[in-house]
Formats: structure tokens, sequence, C-alpha cells
């Protein structure tokens, strides 16, 4: 059966290992369990910026600024039919 995992290796300063060890220790989970966990959210928050920036981007270029977006919104949710929460 091949292997589901892939072992990376690296270094970290010696504070930093020990705050790593005491947050994991706190949420009772290993370290390979805790430093996947933060990876993803590294990752997905790196998406999510490009995401944000790829929209801003966009309403520059079409003239939209923060005070259009709740106009924005409900026009939204008026073409699809849905009423605010």
């Amino acid at each position: 059966m091949p292997r589901t995992t892939k072992t990376i290796t690296f270094s970290l300063p010696p504070e930093m290992a020990e705050r790593v060890d005491a947050a994991m220790a706190g949420q009772g989970k290993s370290r390979s369990e805790f430093l996947r966990e933060a990876v993803l959210r590294y990752i997905e928050e790196c998406e999510w910026r490009q995401v944000l920036r790829y929209g801003e981007e966009r309403a520059r270029e079409r003239g939209v600024g923060p005070e259009d977006v709740a106009l924005l919104v409900e026009e939204y949710r008026a073409e699809v039919g849905r009423s605010p929460a």
C-alpha cells in the first residue's frame, strides 16, 4: 500500500520550536497534526488574499468603491431571489 503522506524536514529557531510544542500540547495534537493544520491555514490565507486582490483590482477598474457594496449586494440578492438573513 502506498504512503498517504510525505515526510518533509525543516528547521525552526529554538524559541519557535518551543512555542510550537507548547501550542500543540495545549491542543492535544501531535506535532505533525499541528503543523499540517498551520500550513493549511497559511495556504488558505494566501489564496484568500489573492482572491481579495483580484476583486479589488476589478472593482477599481469598474469604479466600484466601498460605498457601493451594500447596494450591489441588495441588487444581487434581488436577482437571485434571496432576502437578507
